[in-house]
């Protein structure tokens, strides 16, 4: 039997309940209940190259909230967060990786039918690759052009917000789709109360008059663990942080708006809707927070938060 070449980034170890698989073999079956119900939950980190070797960022952070993920879902997750931190660390060691993107899944899988998942399977996989920045690197800087989705956030009682499912990324493509079908880069999606949430895959800050602004919890957002990072480096760098509900039209006022994500990192926004956010270019509180996320995953600040966590050269390719 033939198996399709790994696609280009990918790796050639998988993580797979405790074993590290071939790539091709990391697979599941077409009546997978995950395949017709979206049962999933995932997190998505990222490994930096710094002097020191590979060192992943914010990793017990991201694995907390894959096992809340997983709670919230009822899905019966076997490993602890130490257990699921070694796996990650394991699989990038494994793939002679320095720096990578890694996505851990929990899914449903086995060979059944109907919505009540029974006794499905849960299994849990932790993929790497090699990803370049999201939203591509003259985007740091010159920052991307976005609109306003026709989609909304759901509410929480519809969904919960909190868990980063499969399920909860139907809208967000739909958010990217319509985006780039009118050359936009990305889209900002509202709630159902019309107030600001987040883009497809991104959470999102404002800067007005020298003070931060970003959605509360309450306005469907995922609680980003880059999101709090960058609170944590405002306050660090004393500015004012307000977490408040956001009208739409406060977007178009801003003097700065920028997203921020695992993939994203943090991106400036130069326009919203073909309206130009303050000069049109990143302002200074983006740059400063920016320089300053770079600069400690990257190594060349100090780590004064603990935020990264190395990954040992593997024997082989020490020697």
């Amino acid at each position: 039997m033939s198996h399709q070449p790994n696609p280009s980034g990918a790796t050639q170890k998988i993580w797979r309940d405790g074993a590290l698989v071939d790539f091709q073999d990391a697979n599941i079956h077409v009546m997978s209940h995950v395949v017709h119900y979206g049962s999933s939950v995932f997190e998505g980190i990222r490994c930096y190259e710094t002097p020191s070797g590979g060192a992943v960022f914010r990793l017990r952070e991201h694995m907390r909230r894959l096992q809340d993920s997983a709670k919230i879902y009822r899905m019966d997750l076997k490993y602890s967060l130490d257990e699921l931190c070694e796996a990650v660390v394991d699989t990038i060691a494994a793939n002679n990786l320095k720096e990578c993107y890694i996505r851990p899944l929990v899914a449903r899988t086995g060979q059944q039918m109907g919505v009540h998942p029974g006794n499905a399977p849960v299994e849990t996989f932790i993929i790497c690759w090699i990803w370049g920045r999201y939203l591509g690197d003259e985007a740091l800087e010159r920052g991307v052009d976005v609109r306003i989705s026709s989609w909304r956030r759901s509410a929480g009682s519809t969904l919960p917000a909190m868990a980063k499912a499969g399920g909860n990324y139907l809208s967000g493509q739909l958010t990217k789709m319509e985006a780039k079908v009118d050359d936009y880069v990305e889209g900002i999606m509202l709630d159902v109360h019309g107030q600001v949430s987040e883009g497809s895959g991104e959470n999102l800050f404002l800067v007005r008059e020298g003070v931060l602004y970003t959605s509360t919890i309450g306005a469907s957002i995922l609680q980003g663990i880059t999101r709090r990072s960058v609170i944590q480096i405002a306050s660090d760098l004393g500015i004012e942080v307000r977490e408040s509900p956001i009208p739409r039209e406060m977007l178009y006022v801003a003097d700065e708006v920028f997203f921020c994500g695992t993939a994203a990192e943090l991106t400036p926004i130069r326009t919203i809707d073909r309206i130009t956010i303050g000069e049109g270019h990143r302002g200074p509180i983006t740059k400063a927070i920016q320089e300053r996320y770079l600069g400690t995953v990257y190594g060349r600040l100090p780590d004064v938060h603990g935020w990264l966590t190395p990954v040992p050269v593997p024997a082989a390719a020490s020697r």
